[in-house]
C-alpha cells in the first residue's frame, strides 16, 4: 500500500519533493476511492466505511473546483489521466 502511495505521488508530482499539491491529492483520493467502492461490492452493509467514501468524493470534488479556477487545462488533464468525469 505504501508502495502504491509512493507511485502515485510520483507520477502526479509538480516538483521533485512535491507530495501535497492539489494534483497528487486528488490522485491520492481516487485511488482511496477505487480501493472503498472495490470493499463497498463485497460489504454492502458496511455503512461506515460508506460514509467515509462520500466524504472522501467530497474533498475531491472541493480540490478539483480549486484546480477547475486556478488551472483549468491542469485539471482536464488530471481528469482524463485518472478517468474522472465531470
Amino acid at each position: 500500500m505504501v508502495n502504491e502511495k509512493a507511485e502515485v505521488i510520483k507520477k502526479f508530482r509538480t516538483a521533485d519533493n512535491d507530495t501535497g499539491s492539489a494534483f497528487v491529492q486528488v490522485a491520492l483520493f481516487t485511488r482511496r476511492i477505487n480501493n472503498l467502492t472495490r470493499h463497498l461490492q463485497g460489504f454492502k452493509k458496511d455503512y461506515s466505511s460508506r460514509l467515509g467514501l462520500l466524504k472522501i468524493i467530497s474533498k475531491r470534488r472541493r480540490l478539483l473546483n480549486y484546480l477547475a479556477k486556478n488551472d483549468r487545462q491542469g485539471c482536464k488533464n488530471l481528469m482524463e489521466m485518472l478517468d474522472i468525469r465531470k
